[in-house]
C-alpha cells in the first residue's frame, strides 16, 4: 500500500518564540513536516520561492506587511500554495478577506495543540480526497467542501438547519474579542435574531459555545455567547 506523502509546512510568525511553538505543534502531527520558519513577509515569500512547500501557517501581523498581502503576492507569482491563517486578527473583515484570497482555514490565537491538530488533520483529509482525482458526484463535492470544517460543526445537522449559516455564526463567534449577545451575532452574521438563536442553541448543545449571563440594573439577564476554544 502506498504511504501518504509527507506534507511540508512553512510556519510564518513575527514572534520567533511563537513560531517555534507552532512548529513544534506541527511536528507532533503525523504526516506533517516543518520545512522552515519565517518571521517577515519578505522572508516568507523568499522561502516559498526558493523551496516550495505544500502548506503555509500564515500569521497576519508581520513587521513588513501582513499575511494577506503575502498570499496576494504568492498568487501573482503563480504559487498556489495552500494557506491556513494562524493569527490574532479577529475582525470579520479580515476573516472575509482571508476567505476571498483563498485561505483554506482560519485559526484564531490563542489556541492549543488540539485546535491546530484538528485543522491539519482536516487539511490532510482534503488532500487525500482530491488526490484520488476523477469526476465527483454532488455528494462527493459536498464532502470535499465540508472536509475543512471537520471539528467545527457537526457533520449531520438537524433537519431545517443550513451548514452555511452554522459556519457563518461560528466564524462570527471565533472572530469576536469577547462574549456577544444573540442580537450582536445576528447583526454581524447578517441573519435575523431568531435564526441566530436557533444556531446558537445548536452550538451550545454541541459544547461549541459557552453561555454566560450579563445582569443589568433591571429586567431579565442577557444571554451572551463565547466560542469554546477547548473543543
Amino acid at each position: 500500500m502506498t504511504q501518504p506523502q509527507t506534507i511540508d509546512v512553512l510556519v510564518v510568525d513575527d514572534d520567533v518564540r511563537v513560531a517555534q511553538i507552532n512548529a513544534a505543534y506541527v511536528a507532533k502531527v503525523p504526516g506533517f513536516r516543518v520545512a522552515a520558519t519565517a518571521h517577515s513577509a519578505a522572508e516568507a515569500v523568499a522561502r516559498i520561492t526558493d523551496a516550495p512547500v505544500d502548506l503555509v501557517l500564515m500569521d497576519h501581523y508581520l513587521p513588513d506587511g501582513n499575511g494577506l498581502a503575502v498570499v496576494r503576492e504568492l498568487r501573482s507569482l503563480g504559487r498556489q500554495t495552500d494557506v491556513i491563517m494562524v493569527t490574532a486578527a479577529r475582525d470579520v473583515a479580515t476573516v472575509q478577506a482571508a476567505m476571498r484570497h483563498g485561505a483554506l482555514q482560519y485559526l484564531v490565537k490563542p489556541f492549543n495543540f488540539a485546535g491546530l491538530r484538528t485543522k491539519l488533520e482536516a487539511y490532510a483529509g482534503l488532500r487525500r480526497t482530491l488526490g484520488r482525482g476523477g469526476e465527483a458526484e454532488q455528494s462527493e463535492v459536498d464532502r470535499i467542501f465540508g472536509a475543512l470544517s471537520a471539528g467545527s460543526i457537526a457533520p449531520d445537522l438537524p433537519k431545517g438547519h443550513s451548514r452555511t449559516t452554522a459556519e457563518l455564526v461560528r466564524r462570527v463567534l471565533q472572530a469576536a474579542d469577547g462574549p456577544l449577545s444573540a442580537q450582536e451575532i445576528a447583526e454581524r452574521a447578517g441573519v435575523s435574531r431568531q435564526t441566530a438563536q436557533r444556531y446558537l442553541k445548536l452550538l451550545e448543545r454541541g459544547s461549541r459555545v459557552r453561555l454566560s449571563l450579563k445582569y443589568g440594573e433591571t429586567g431579565r439577564p442577557e444571554h451572551r455567547y463565547l466560542w469554546s476554544t477547548g473543543t
